[in-house]
């Protein structure tokens, strides 16, 4: 799952406009961005094989990202705490700020092979959906057209253009299409990716920042 999370941050926009898009963005790959930063640090461990189906990333240790029990609620409360009294959103908005930190580790239980920890050094899961390009890439592509046409849909209510919803979506899928043709050399993911795959994350916030720019509003 790589675009498909962000079906999360469009979907909690079109239900709460005040939550800025950026921090929603930001929200739905927090726990990647964790982990990218941490291949970096060699906190945690990660390798390309490529010769699995789907995505060639076998995800070795990642407890303190992608266990669900404790971490994911540890991310999600504290980016729900920092948006709420950093940002001073408010409490809805902050909560889905939460709620779209904590569907990261859901999305992932859907395509991962099992390498998600149910607690930290407890059981792997994962339904490994991964395993069928097809159908996964279906399921991702799916997710996000649904919840970016809710979003769009709610920016046509407030009286704003949906054409920079439709861009940075646009965007989305044109960073799955050459993540998904640009293979990784085999072997263990060094802290180059680890800065790389942080860089793109943290453009797509950047990006996401724009949507919500103030323009012409429509009739």
């Amino acid at each position: 799952m790589f675009v498909g999370h962000y079906a999360a941050a469009f979907a909690a926009k079109a239900i709460e406009p005040k939550a800025p898009m950026w921090t929603l963005a930001a929200a739905a790959q927090l726990v990647d961005i964790g982990w990218s930063a941490f291949i970096v640090a060699g906190v945690e461990r990660a390798s390309v094989d490529p010769s699995l189906p789907g995505s060639s990333l076998v995800l070795e240790h990642m407890p303190w990202t992608h266990s669900l029990m404790p971490m994911t609620f540890v991310w999600a409360v504290a980016a729900a705490l920092l948006v709420k009294f950093a940002l001073r959103l408010p409490v809805w908005a902050s909560v889905l700020v939460g709620l779209t930190v904590a569907s990261h580790w859901l999305l992932d239980f859907i395509v991962h092979r099992p390498d998600l920890e149910l607690w930290i050094g407890g059981d792997k899961v994962g339904l490994g959906l991964w395993n069928h390009p097809v159908p996964e890439q279906a399921v991702e592509i799916g997710l996000l057209a649904v919840a970016s046409g809710a979003w769009a849909a709610s920016r046509k209510t407030l009286g704003r253009a949906a054409w920079p919803a439709i861009a940075f979506i646009g965007f989305l899928v044109a960073l799955q299409i050459v993540a998904m043709t640009q293979p990784q050399p085999a072997g263990p993911l060094e802290p180059q990716a680890g800065y790389t795959i942080l860089a793109v994350y943290l453009l797509v916030v950047a990006i996401a920042a724009l949507t919500d720019l103030r323009g012409k509003r429509t009739t």
